[in-house]
């Protein structure tokens, strides 16, 4: 036998191995199943050991609020079955009002404040008025407390009787609410905007895009997708913020609460008010933080 047929007996020999062990099914070392049983058993520990204190801090948050001197009268007050029962329809139907509120002002703000943005960052001289008068309304805006805003604009734009203007408070305050909103969301989109890199600008014109087209195809695209997770946290201050158009005389779910109050001097009303805004608000709030950890991961494969 010839070294070359020695050669090919044991590559097939070797070849006839690696067919088995890839036919074998996989098992696990010892090391690597003790490793995986130390995890779980890590996990399970950490899990009875974050129950058992949460469970001590509600129990010593009860014993504590319970056992103060002022609590059957403050149960009495904000933790009457009665009056929680009563107020809940009317405050779920002013919610309807809340929620409407919220899906046409986030609307409206989202446009306003990229449009404001895009204005902000316009480059040239020709281009100087746009860019002052965008900061100047993002700045007076920004520096305005919404309070303030939603009482000027309720009641001070039904004081000029002009032609044409409503004077529907639900309106008005949704304007107020836009003309807020919109200059924080202008800064978000911004900060956006500024993320992205010059050569990304530089490359689009080299291929023959103009400034616009540049804005619209390539930066605008990667400066919406990095700010997403701030701009679903302005949404949920603006779902709160929508009960404040109640100040206008809007029956909206903080209003119909306040309605019954004043009834019964029960403040109830205004509790179930709060937790029906809370209900509300947890889903956007984790929906918020599950974005942003999938556009961290994401970052961090890239």
């Amino acid at each position: 036998m010839n070294d070359s047929e020695v050669d090919t007996d044991n590559a097939e020999a070797i070849g006839d191995r690696a067919g088995e062990s890839a036919r074998a099914p996989y098992r696990p070392s010892a090391r690597r199943i003790e490793r995986e049983r130390y995890r779980k058993a890590r996990t399970r520990r950490s899990v009875l050991i974050a129950t058992a204190s949460t469970l001590v801090t509600a129990v010593v948050l009860y014993l504590l609020v319970t056992g103060s001197p002022g609590w059957p009268r403050t149960r009495e007050t904000f933790f009457n079955a009665h009056y929680a029962r009563e107020a809940l329809p009317e405050v779920l139907k002013g919610l309807w009002l809340n929620i409407r509120l919220l899906v046409v002002c986030g609307a409206l703000v989202l446009v306003l404040g990229l449009v404001l943005a895009v204005a902000r960052t316009l480059r040239g001289p020709v281009f100087f008025p746009v860019r002052a008068l965008a900061t100047a309304y993002v700045d007076f805006f920004r520096g305005l407390p919404l309070i303030i805003c939603l009482l000027g604009v309720i009641f001070g734009v039904p004081a000029l009787r002009l032609t044409g203007v409503t004077s529907d408070p639900v309106v008005l305050g949704g304007a107020a609410l836009v003309l807020t909103y919109s200059a924080y969301v202008a800064e978000v989109f911004r900060a956006g905007i500024e993320t992205v890199h010059p050569s990304q600008r530089a490359a689009a014109r080299s291929l023959g895009l103009t400034n616009a087209q540049a804005m619209r195809y390539v930066v605008l695209p990667q400066a919406v997708r990095r700010v997403v997770p701030p701009l679903l946290n302005d949404l949920v201050s603006l779902q709160k913020d929508t009960g404040l158009v109640s100040i206008g005389g809007v029956v909206d779910a903080v209003y119909a609460a306040q309605i019954i109050t004043g009834k019964s001097f029960n403040y109830t009303p205004y509790v179930v008010a709060g937790l029906v805004f809370v209900a509300l608000t947890i889903p956007m709030t984790r929906l918020t933080d599950w974005v942003t950890a999938r556009m961290n991961s994401r970052q961090g494969a890239i």
